[in-house]
């Protein structure tokens, strides 16, 4: 039995290719199937100034105090599709597809094949990776609840960067390391990137407004020393939603655990390392008014993704635990106002920031000043939505690092771009 027509697929591709004028739109196919697709195209140019001591400028970079690029911003520009089955037996299942695509070339760094070698991969010519499927998931949702299997944004930390203003502009712009990747908004600068990984996932139906989910995924490294990652790491969210006249609540609580064995020689081998961490917020809307407050606490989570691992395992402490594989204490927060000036206008501002503690290890024996102490930054931003799919913002961006020393790096940023949905 065909489970969605050939004539469906060609309608609703040729309503693709058709070009801006259609919206969201969804195609009905045979039996009851049917398919709809959503994304955004996303697109910022920046301008970033730096000064202070390259000590602290892990994310600035110390190669130049000036720099300019054409870039996405902190969402990629997405193209999803959505596959929803039939009713059966009270239960609804769906599946998602979601491509995020970075449009500018990587020429932060890279390999290419054949002849494209040497300068040139580390050139405008490398445009590779600019794919990546961060959703591929299907959903069976009835009166039980929801359960969720595939790959999916991860729960602890999600609702922080869901609920900045920043998500859909470019807030905080890394022009150094990562220039073939996405813009920060606040992560590293308010609240850790929670990431998309493999999952399964139950969340409790509707509750008078309340609902739990549960998340096993498989486990991050939590130190750069090789580890035996056997055991689930298990994320969860308690959350609250409701309306009322001139306004809504939605508060939320995650939480993270995961435990792995160090077998690296150099440093407490057989010793456990252990993340550990939960993540509160409230967004908050009366009228045109938008009152938003997040953090997190916890130890081993890392400085700027959750559970960093070796990807920021250097010399300036980015990752959740020291040099003798001690865990450090993280935390931070990210607070924001929002104002609907006009029915096309909007202004907005946030602050937030992440912290790190020294261990004793490394108060007592390192002493070191590079080791990362705080990364703050505060966004300003004008929206202006030219229509129900259209908005332009101007954001005007200032970030600090700041080490265990008293180094300091500052950066000042200006982001104009646009984004189209549907």
């Amino acid at each position: 039995m065909k489970k969605i027509s050939i004539g469906a697929l060609l309608v609703a591709l040729a309503v693709v290719m058709a070009g801006p004028a259609q919206a969201a739109f969804t195609v009905g196919g045979e039996n009851g199937w049917q398919l709809s697709t959503d994304g955004i195209v996303n697109i910022f140019a920046a301008y970033q100034a730096e000064s202070g001591n390259n000590n602290a400028a892990f994310l600035f970079g110390p190669d130049s105090t000036q720099k300019f690029g054409v870039r996405v911003g902190l969402l990629p520009s997405i193209i999803a599709f959505n596959i929803k089955a039939p009713t059966t037996a009270g239960i609804d299942s769906n599946v998602r597809a979601a491509m995020y695509v970075n449009v500018q070339n990587n020429s932060g760094g890279g390999d290419l094949p054949g002849w494209f070698t040497g300068p040139v991969a580390n050139s405008h010519y490398n445009t590779n990776p600019n794919i990546d499927f961060r959703e591929f998931y299907y959903t069976a949702k009835g009166n039980f609840g929801e359960f969720l299997a595939g790959r999916a944004l991860n729960l602890f930390q999600g609702q922080n960067i869901l609920n900045d203003m920043t998500l859909f502009t470019a807030g905080v712009v890394d022009m150094q390391a990562v220039r073939g990747g996405t813009s920060l908004g606040h992560i590293g600068y308010g609240y850790l990137y929670a990431n998309f990984g493999p999952q399964f996932r139950y969340t409790t139906p509707d509750m008078g407004g309340f609902k739990v989910a549960f998340e096993v995924g498989e486990p991050y490294a939590i130190s750069g020393a090789s580890a035996k990652q056997d055991v689930p790491r298990l994320e969860t969210e308690f959350s609250y939603a409701t309306a009322f006249k001139g306004g809504s609540v939605h508060a939320w609580l995650e939480g993270i655990e995961q435990t792995d064995t160090r077998v690296n020689a150099g440093a407490r081998p057989g010793g456990h390392n252990i993340s550990l961490g939960v993540a509160p917020g409230i967004n908050v809307q009366f009228g045109p008014v938008g009152i938003m407050g997040s953090g997190y606490f916890g130890t081993g989570l890392g400085m700027v993704s959750t559970q960093d691992g070796a990807i920021f395992s250097n010399g300036n402490g980015f990752n959740g635990v020291d040099l003798a594989g001690n865990q450090r204490t993280n935390w931070g927060f990210l607070g924001q106002a929002t104002f609907q000036a006009t029915d096309a206008i909007r202004l907005a501002v946030n602050y937030g920031a992440n912290h790190q503690d020294k261990t004793d290890f490394e108060s007592n024996i390192l002493g070191d000043p590079n080791i990362m102490k705080c990364q703050e930054a505060a966004v300003a931003q004008v929206n202006y939505n030219l229509n129900k799919f259209t908005q332009f913002t101007l954001e005007y961006i200032w970030a600090q690092n700041t080490t265990q020393g008293g180094d300091r790096m500052q950066s000042n940023q200006v982001a104009l771009g646009t984004v189209f949905f549907w």
